[in-house]
């Protein structure tokens, strides 16, 4: 049985972690670099990075913080935002990543994901899709939910598995920050057609949100957070050891 991952993940801004309700009203947390070494220290099976800003204001990802980050973690780092060349990919990995999450950038440009998975191996790409529902179908937004790309999710997940994406990181935008559960009729649709591990992500706010998930759909390989663990409402070790109460294979 495949050992199911919790991920926490620290939004950047600024230098700062943030944490909004819908990709809206973001309200400063921590430094990332305390928060990193928290995680790492406390049972996180992996930690997800996002520079939240970087696409949508042109720019690379702080790299300073990054490389204090990685420096300070002894689990897997995903790292994302402002992702837009094989350069980036470079950049972010030669600071201690172990994966690269791509969005915005492979919406300009869906070659990146191929050109990535030839040069550092399907393992390293990570497709990150931020999914809303528009006139009851899943659309992709860019620019960290700001645009919508009018661009059909589950097509667009296809062709990025298709292309060489080792993950598919589903953040829906619907239950981001809401706290009542993940979106499950989402990650469902995803799950039917993915070849590839699948992190739900958007709407945990208690343990029995990921003993749900992880019990309705089976096939989904992680569960990402971010306010539950921040704000101490979720202890990691106490919800790994409910999960395993409930014959969910986690590690201890």
């Amino acid at each position: 049985m495949i050992t199911k991952r919790i991920i926490p993940c620290l939004d950047v801004k600024n230098g700062r972690v943030v944490k909004g309700v819908n990709f809206k009203g973001l309200a400063d947390v921590n430094s990332p670099v305390e928060l990193a070494k928290y995680y790492s220290d406390c049972g996180a099976d992996e930690l997800v990075f996002y520079d939240i800003t970087a696409s949508a204001e042109g720019r690379g990802i702080f790299t300073d913080i990054l490389c204090e980050a990685a420096s300070s973690v002894f689990i897997p780092l995903t790292v994302g935002g402002g992702i837009n060349t094989l350069d980036d990919f470079d950049r972010v990995l030669k600071c201690g990543a172990d994966k690269v999450s791509v969005n915005s950038g492979a919406i300009r440009d869906p070659k990146i994901i191929g050109d990535a998975a030839k040069r550092y191996g399907d393992q390293c790409v990570v497709l990150s899709v931020d999914v809303k529902r528009v006139d009851g179908k899943f659309h992709v937004f860019a620019k960290g939910g700001r645009e919508d790309t009018g661009l059909d999710a589950i097509e667009w997940i296809k062709h990025g598995q298709d292309s060489g994406a080792g993950e598919i990181v589903l953040n829906s935008m619907d239950t981001d920050g809401v706290k009542k559960g993940f979106d499950l009729e989402m990650l469902k649709a995803v799950c039917d057609i993915a070849r590839v591990p699948v992190i739900a992500s958007g709407g945990a706010g208690c343990i029995e949100d990921f003993v749900t998930l992880f019990k309705t759909l089976p096939e989904v390989d992680a569960g990402l957070a971010a306010s539950i663990f921040h704000f101490g409402e979720v202890e990691i070790k106490t919800l790994k050891k409910e999960l395993a109460d409930n014959r969910i294979n986690v590690r201890l």
